[in-house]
Formats: C-alpha cells, structure tokens, sequence
C-alpha cells in the first residue's frame, strides 16, 4: 500500500510539473528576437511620388497645438511621409497608402501613432535623413521616442 501511495505522489508531482513547463511556455510573450516580415509593415510608397500629392490639412483647422503642429510637420514634409508606413495599421481599417493619407484627412488628428511618426518624420528630414533611412528608424519603433512637450509651441516657419 505504502508503495502505491508512493507511485500515486511521484506521478502526480510528474504531472504537475510538465504542466507547469507546458503552460508557462503557452503564455510566454513572443521573443523580440523574431525579425519583422514584410508582412508586418503597414503599406508605404518605396519611391518617390511621380506625380501630385494630396495636400495635408489646414493645421489651423485644429485646436490643439501638438495636433497643429503634427499637420503643419506634415505639410513640410509630405514627400517623406508618402514613403513612410503607419504603425496604427489604417492602411487595414482604412485602406491608406502611406503616412501621408493620415494628414490628408483628420484621421492624423486623433491618432497618437500617426503624430509621432508624421513628427519623427519631419525632425529625421531636418537631419538630413532619406525616407529609406526615415523608414528603417519607424519600422524599429524610433518614432516612439518624439518628445511631444516641444509642439506644444508652434513651429518655426522654416
């Protein structure tokens, strides 16, 4: 009998622990290490526009000075942001092609995602960054980094 009772405890703490394994490795958040597909890059524009670009907005249609300061960004740099993709995902929701569309209409407006990657955007254009370079800094996630307490004043007419 000791010996069933035995067997019964060293199969149940067998079992517990292969559980464990098993559902601890289940809920486990995918590896950052995993490389980005194309598949997971919002639609963008590879080259330059050939032809006319929409215009953004008028930034003045907008209350808020960092959403004014997004628009009025974008309307300088509106060639770069036709070759940028917009990590909210609209070109799914929405059917957008590129950043840009974001500011042709008020979608920009009331998207944290497409404000910082449309300011991102403008601040690596001043630098002196291609779109490709501009592109490779979104897809990393650098866009993430905008200080937004700076467009709380409006932008220099440069």
């Amino acid at each position: 009998m000791f010996a069933a009772n035995r067997f019964f405890a060293s199969a149940t703490l067998l079992g517990m622990a292969l559980a464990s394994t098993f559902f601890a490795q289940r809920a486990s958040p995918r590896s950052p290490q995993v490389p980005v597909t194309d598949a997971d890059v919002p639609a963008y524009h590879a080259q330059p526009p050939q032809g006319a670009l929409p215009a953004t907005m008028n930034p003045e249609e907008f209350a808020d000075p960092v959403v004014k300061n997004a628009y009025a960004a974008a309307a300088k740099v509106r060639k770069a942001l036709y070759q940028q993709p917009c990590y909210c995902h609209c070109d799914r929701s929405q059917g957008h092609e590129s950043l840009l569309d974001c500011f042709a209409s008020k979608h920009g407006s009331g998207c944290g995602t497409c404000m910082l990657e449309a300011l991102y955007t403008y601040e690596q254009t001043r630098k002196g960054k291609t779109p490709s370079q501009i592109r490779a800094g979104i897809e990393r996630g650098e866009w993430k980094t905008v200080n937004l307490n700076k467009y709380e004043s409006p932008l220099s007419v440069k």
